[in-house]
């Protein structure tokens, strides 16, 4: 199932954002969660897309949070609960859906690797050093390494012994950036950031935003992602 979206998302970004976009590259704005597997299913599709056509050094990703359980307690919760509590899945259907992704992810060179003991973490300190690591261009990095920890090596992203080592392994001063976790400002920055984008009608992810006018909501096919850049950079070419 998917959503191409013209106009529920409003185009009226941060300053910050659309001073990025005057760029030559094509801006590509991705909401999303460090725990939301359909994201990571997302972005590989995308990444795919991206590749395909040979767009590597035509477009510019920028990482946006969504916590898609921000109230979750330090200890987290089994998955199974959780998706109980929240979806009201039975274990059937939750089984059949982790085989699905299972799947998806194995298409695209990404590991899942879920256990009866899997937990639903908070994700606020991993939405920190994504903010942390844009600064280093390390942005996308450091987002699939958290990936890849909490879906295929079962690491508990909100642990910082394990963020620390997701930081060492992009490239990125863990010492330096461990210490912004318990910075006032940037944990708010995290939640002020929601809220905006969550008021632009972003409400689920993932949420993939093109050059601030257009949007598709969901895990997209690579062809139809390869559709929208292939509209996207003919419309920036420049016209003879």
């Amino acid at each position: 199932m998917f959503l191409y979206v013209r106009s529920n998302i409003s185009t009226n970004l941060p300053r910050t954002i659309l001073a990025e976009s005057k760029m030559n590259k094509l801006k590509i704005d991705i909401v999303s969660d460090v725990v939301c597997p359909w994201c990571t299913i997302g972005y590989k599709r995308l990444e795919k897309a991206i590749n395909d056509l040979n767009l590597q050094n035509s477009v510019e990703l920028e990482w946006h949070p969504f916590e898609l359980n921000p109230f979750m307690p330090k200890e987290g919760q089994n998955v199974h609960e959780h998706i109980t509590e929240k979806y009201g899945a039975s274990m059937e259907q939750q089984k059949e859906s982790q085989r699905v992704m299972t799947e998806a992810g194995a298409e695209l060179g990404f590991k899942f690797d879920y256990f009866d003991e899997m937990k639903i973490v908070n994700t606020r300190d991993a939405h920190i050093l994504l903010n942390y690591a844009k600064r280093f261009g390390k942005q996308t990095d450091l987002k699939m390494r958290l990936t890849a920890a909490f879906f295929g090596e079962r690491q508990d992203v909100s642990n910082r012994q394990v963020l620390a080592k997701a930081l060492n392994d992009v490239g990125l001063d863990a010492e330096e950036a461990l210490k912004t976790l318990d910075d006032d400002e940037k944990r708010y920055q995290i939640k002020s950031e929601e809220a905006y984008w969550q008021n632009l009608g972003v409400n689920s992810v993932p949420t993939i935003i093109f050059d601030q006018k257009s949007a598709v909501r969901g895990s997209q096919p690579v062809d139809v992602f390869k559709n929208i850049l292939n509209e996207q950079t003919q419309s920036a070419a420049p016209q003879e």
